[in-house]
C-alpha cells in the first residue's frame, strides 16, 4: 500500500461531490482536501492551505513565511464554510496557524485541525509536512488477515511510548527495541496508549488536539510510519488507542474554534464532561462526523494502523454519564441515550470493516449495552471487540483478597462464564489498574513476596486460559513491583533479578500458547470452545476447564487444553479431575515451575484412569501446585 499523492492548488478542489459529502457526514477522507497540501519543490513549492470555519468573519494563515502578520495571507470563504487559499514558496517545515476572526471584533490563533504534522509541545502551531514514505511492509499488509480476527491468537502489549523506555529516544529509536521485546515475549500485536497529538504530558494523550497527526514529542510522521513499518516487517500488528468522545479546551485546539461551539455542543449539559473537564464533541453535527470517520480512516490507511481501540465508549453513549439529576439533557425521546453516538459509532464501524475488513476495532465500554461487538444490521454498535471490564473488575477484587476468604467469593471467578459469549471479549489487565493509587499488581496480590509473585503468575495464567483476547499493560510481563509513572521509564535493572525474569519467562510461554495451541484462541468468541470441569469447587478454590480446538477430530497439533487452577498458598495433592480424552497427558506449562520463580510442585504426565469424574469417563489425580495454574494436553498421534 503506498500512498496517494498530495493534491497541488487546484481550482476545482475539492469537488462539489466532496463538499457534498463533507456537509452530509459521510465523507471519511477530508484530509485529502483540508489540511495544508504542498505541490513542487523548494522555492517553487506551492502550499495549499483549507480549514472549515464556517462562522469566521475572516481566515488568515499565519507563520514565519509572513511574520505571523494575520493580514496579507487571507483565505477565501466558501459556501460550505471552507477557507481555502494557495502560498508560494511555502514547503515542507514551515510553521503555520490560522487566525481566525470572530464576528464580535476578536480574532484567535488555532492550529489546523486537520493539520498532519505539529510543533513539538509545549508550542502549538502546525507544520506543513510530506507524507511521502517508502513502505516495506507489503508482505504483512498482504497476509494480515491472518494474524487478526475472532479465530485468531491476539495478545496485545499496552505501551506508553514516553515511559516504556528513555533510551534510545523517539520513534525510530524505540522501533528495534521494541520489536526485539515483542520476540522475546511473544506478544501479537502492540497497541499504542495515544499518539495522536496532544498539549499535556500527563494526560497520556486522552486529551487530544492533533486528530491527524501524531505527536512531535518523539520524532515526525515519516518517524512514526517507520515504528509501524518495522514492526509490520517483524510479525507484529499495531493497535492505536483513539478519543472521539471528548477533546481538551486548549485555546489553539477545537474548542470554540471560530467564535462559535462548532465540534462541541453550546450547552454544558451536552457539551462539557465532568471527569475530565473537556469538551464533547457534537456528534449530531454532519460535518463533526465527517471529521471524526476521516481522523479513523487517516491512521488506518495513511499509517497502515492494524486496528483502533476506543476509548470511553461508555462516556459516549449516555447523556447522563457521570451526571447527576438536573445536570444533563434526555433526547428527544425522554432517554437518557445519546442518539448521535449511536448512529456515529455505527458509521464508523461500518466505514471502517468496509474499507479495511482485515482490521478491528475495539470498544472501552464499561456498562451493560447490548450488542457493542454485534452487527449493525441487528441494531448492534459493529464493534469487533469489546474490553471485558466486568472481568477485570471481578478477577482484580478476588485476587485482593485474602486466600482463606476466598471460598466465600467463588462466583466472582464464575460469574462471567454467564456472559462470556455475549460479546467479542478483549480480557484487560490495562494501564487503568495501575494508577491513581492502586499500585502495581503484584502489590495488589495478598501475602508475602512468595505469594505475591505466584498469585500475579496464577492471575497471568487464569486470564490467559479463559475465551477471549489478551492484553496486559506494560511492565505487567516482570512483575514490576511499583505503580505506573509517565514520568518514569520501567524499571528495566528489575530483569536482574530471579523472580522478575521468571515471570517474563511465563508470560512468554502463555504468550506462545495462546498463539500456538488453537484450542486457546480459535473459539475464543463462540461457547463451543468452552466446557466447565470443575466450577464449583469453592472450598478448595480450584478450577478448572477445557478449552476446545474447532477441529472436530483432535490431532497432535489441534488438540483440547485442560486449565487448572489453585487459588489458594495450599497445593491440592492427589487431586481427582475428569478428563475428556483417555490416554497419556501432559504438562504443557505449570506456572509452579522453579523457571518462573514457583516451588517446583509439577506432574510431568500423566496417564487417565477409568474413575469417571466431573461428568468425563475417565480421570487423572494430580498435584494442583499453590497457587498455581496447570495447563494439560494430551499426548495424541498425528
Amino acid at each position: 500500500m503506498t500512498n496517494q499523492p498530495a493534491p497541488g492548488p487546484s481550482t476545482t478542489f475539492p469537488t462539489d461531490a466532496d463538499l457534498w459529502r463533507f456537509g452530509e457526514g459521510t465523507h471519511d477522507d477530508i484530509a485529502s482536501f483540508l489540511g495544508a497540501h504542498v505541490s513542487g519543490e523548494g522555492a517553487d513549492a506551492v502550499t495549499t492551505f483549507a480549514v472549515w470555519a464556517p462562522n469566521a468573519v475572516q481566515v488568515s494563515v499565519i507563520g514565519n513565511f509572513n511574520g505571523w502578520d494575520g493580514t496579507r495571507n487571507m483565505l477565501t470563504p466558501s459556501e460550505s464554510g471552507i477557507w481555502s487559499g494557495a502560498v508560494t514558496g511555502v514547503g515542507p517545515g514551515e510553521v503555520y496557524k490560522y487566525r481566525i476572526f470572530h464576528r464580535g471584533g476578536l480574532s484567535v490563533d488555532k492550529a489546523d485541525p486537520v493539520g498532519f504534522a505539529t510543533e513539538e509541545p509545549p508550542r502549538t502551531a502546525s507544520v506543513v509536512t510530506d507524507l511521502g514514505y517508502k513502505w516495506r511492509d507489503a508482505e504483512w499488509m498482504a497476509g494480515r488477515s491472518g494474524h487478526q480476527g475472532h479465530d485468531k491468537p491476539m495478545s496485545i502489549y499496552e505501551v506508553h511510548l514516553g515511559s516504556w523506555r528513555y533510551e534510545p529516544r523517539g520513534y525510530r529509536g524505540l522501533a528495534m527495541q521494541l520489536a526485539d521485546h515483542l520476540d522475546r515475549t511473544n506478544f501479537t500485536h502492540v497497541e499504542l496508549l495515544p499518539v495522536m497529538e496532544h498539549p499535556f504530558y500527563g494526560s497520556w494523550g486522552y486529551q487530544t488536539t492533533g486528530y491527524f497527526a501524531p505527536t512531535a514529542r518523539y520524532g515526525s510522521p515519516t518517524d512514526f510510519m517507520f515504528l509501524i513499518d518495522l514492526l509490520h516487517q517483524r510479525g507484529y500488528g499495531v493497535i492505536l488507542d483513539w478519543v472521539p468522545s471528548h477533546f481538551p479546551n486548549d485555546v489553539h485546539g477545537l474548542a470554540e474554534f471560530d467564535g462559535t461551539h462548532l465540534y462541541e455542543h453550546a450547552d454544558p449539559r451536552l457539551g462539557f464532561h465532568p471527569d475530565w473537564r473537556s469538551a464533547i464533541f457534537n456528534y449530531e453535527r454532519h460535518e463533526v462526523r465527517s471529521f471524526l470517520l476521516s481522523s479513523a480512516r487517516f491512521w488506518l490507511s495513511r499509517y497502515h494502523i492494524d486496528g483502533l481501540r476506543v476509548d470511553a465508549v461508555a462516556s459516549m453513549l449516555y447523556r447522563d454519564y457521570s451526571r447527576a439529576e438536573g445536570e444533563w439533557l434526555p433526547n428527544e425521546f425522554g432517554g437518557n441515550e445519546n442518539l448521535g453516538a449511536i448512529t456515529f459509532l455505527q458509521e464508523l464501524n461500518r466505514r471502517v470493516y468496509t474499507n479495511h475488513p482485515d482490521t478491528v476495532t475495539i470498544a472501552e465500554e464499561s456498562t451493560a449495552w447490548p450488542g457493542v461487538s454485534r452487527s449493525t444490521d441487528g441494531g448492534g454498535l459493529g464493534f469487533g471487540f469489546k474490553w471485558d471490564m466486568g472481568w477485570m473488575n471481578d478477577t482484580l477484587g478476588y485476587i485482593g483478597r485474602d486466600p482463606v476468604h476466598r471460598k466465600f467469593h467463588h462466583n466472582e471467578l464464575t460469574f462471567r462464564m454467564h456472559y462470556a459469549f455475549s460479546e467479542n471479549y478483549v480480557l484487560p489487565l490495562s494501564h487503568d489498574e495501575v494508577v491513581h493509587g492502586k499500585g502495581s499488581l503484584v502489590k495488589r496480590q495478598p501475602g508475602d513476596r512468595w505469594q505475591k509473585m505466584a498469585g500475579l503468575r496464577l492471575l497471568f495464567g487464569y486470564q490467559y486460559g479463559l475465551p477471549g483476547k489478551k492484553l496486559l499493560f506494560m511492565g505487567a510481563e516482570f512483575g514490576v513491583d511499583s505503580e505506573w509513572s509517565h514520568e518514569h521509564e520501567l524499571p528495566w535493572h528489575l530483569l536482574q533479578y530471579a523472580e522478575h525474569e521468571g515471570m517474563l519467562d511465563w508470560v512468554s510461554t502463555l504468550n506462545r500458547l495462546h498463539r500456538d495451541e488453537p484450542a486457546l484462541h480459535e473459539l475464543d468468541c463462540e461457547p463451543a470452545g468452552f466446557e466447565w470441569l470443575v466450577g464449583d469447587d469453592s472450598e478448595n478454590s480450584v478450577l478448572a476447564f477445557t478449552r476446545w480446538p474447532s477441529a472436530e477430530e483432535p490431532t497432535a497439533t489441534d488438540r483440547p487444553i485442560v486449565a487448572i487452577y489453585n487459588f489458594t498458598p495450599v497445593p491440592r495433592t492427589d487431586y481427582l479431575l475428569g478428563l475428556p480424552l483417555a490416554g497419556a497427558w501432559t504438562e504443557l506449562a505449570n506456572s509452579d515451575a522453579t523457571g518462573f520463580g514457583g516451588s517446583g510442585v509439577t506432574n510431568g504426565t500423566l496417564k487417565t484412569e477409568t474413575t469417571g469424574a466431573h461428568g468425563q469417563e475417565q480421570s487423572i489425580r494430580l498435584t494442583v501446585p499453590p497457587l498455581g495454574a496447570v495447563f494439560l494436553a494430551p499426548l495424541l498421534d498425528d
